[in-house]
């Protein structure tokens, strides 16, 4: 089939562009998915039967930032068919590659959603730690339910993402660097195809005591690997497990479902805190690891006071001077 060229085609250029191996993977499932929506070949797409994908994929409960990478994914094969096997289309099948997107079906970018709630503020997240450093006296499985507190308590105070610190080894904690010690996030979330980008992430607000409680009482429990955070089979922890361990972890609080949140959100709230406290947003930029600014403001939302306090804060300065 045609189509099926074509594809193989536009798949060989992500590795010529440069693409990282899990970019390339993440990509190759993608792909599939995106033309399953379609009972048609790519050059025959209309507005009408995008519009139709993405109303499956919200009745689906897909999230905006899902459906935003189906489009993209699918005006980039697009975009390649057009431009390279344009004019053999028209030959063959004697119809024009014409532009299936227009204002209508181009979904605001997943920052613009109104709907997106803030992180969980310092106290919520007091609050849930101290309920599960309680549970860990009750808990039938301790092992698991104390590697779980030290991973969230990673996300939250070095801000790593979920991915970067699945993927962290027992050698990448570095107690002595600096005044708190470091983690070396080897692998860096990729930008612009330009592969991992490691990083060092410092251990904020006491993590390198609980890492160190970890590593000495905790990790000893589970088999002798390289990974920091593993599984019963000394592997590492998979981002679904850890989504579903926490949502299982925040189900046993006496809390509405306003109060819950994921495991990105820890990254969110971490990179808020900061800011709220005083820390400027290059410093902020450094510890979540982007390559652009307009990325770290996309993150920090600060608290509905945030104007006033921090008025309040310049006033008594101005006035204690």
């Amino acid at each position: 089939m045609f189509q099926a060229d074509c594809v193989q085609a536009f798949t060989a250029t992500w590795a010529a562009r440069g693409f990282a191996l899990t970019t390339i993977n993440a990509y190759n499932s993608l792909l599939p998915r995106v033309l399953a929506h379609f009972d048609r070949p790519v050059w025959q797409i209309e507005p009408v039967h995008e519009d139709a994908m993405l109303h499956m994929l919200l009745r689906a409960g897909r999230s905006a930032g899902t459906r935003r990478r189906y489009l993209d994914m699918l005006r980039a094969f697009h975009t390649f068919v057009r431009l390279r096997h344009g004019a053999e289309i028209r030959a063959v099948y004697g119809t024009t590659v014409a532009e299936p997107l227009d204002r209508f079906n181009r979904l605001r970018h997943v920052w613009d959603e109104p709907s997106r709630r803030l992180p969980p503020t310092a106290e919520r997240l007091a609050a849930f730690f101290a309920h599960a450093r309680a549970r860990l006296a009750t808990v039938s499985d301790y092992p698991a339910a104390a590697r779980d507190y030290a991973l969230l308590r990673t996300l939250y105070h070095s801000a790593p993402r979920l991915s970067e610190a699945l993927r962290l080894e027992l050698c990448d904690v570095h107690p002595d660097l600096g005044p708190s010690g470091k983690l070396h996030v080897r692998f860096g979330k990729a930008a612009n195809a330009s592969g991992p980008r490691p990083r060092w992430a410092p251990m904020l607000n006491g993590l390198d005591h609980i890492l160190a409680w970890y590593q000495s009482d905790i990790r000893p429990l589970f088999p002798n690997t390289a990974a920091l955070f593993c599984d019963a089979l000394g592997q590492p922890l998979k981002p679904e497990t850890v989504r579903d361990r926490l949502s299982r972890l925040l189900g046993t609080e006496d809390r509405s479902d306003d109060d819950r949140f994921t495991p990105h959100d820890l990254r969110r709230a971490c990179a808020t805190h900061h800011y709220e406290q005083g820390m400027d947003l290059t410093t902020v930029q450094q510890l979540l690891g982007h390559h652009h600014i307009a990325s770290t403001m996309a993150y920090v939302r600060p608290c509905l006071t945030f104007v006033e306090d921090a008025w309040r804060r310049a006033t008594s300065t101005a006035l204690t001077g």
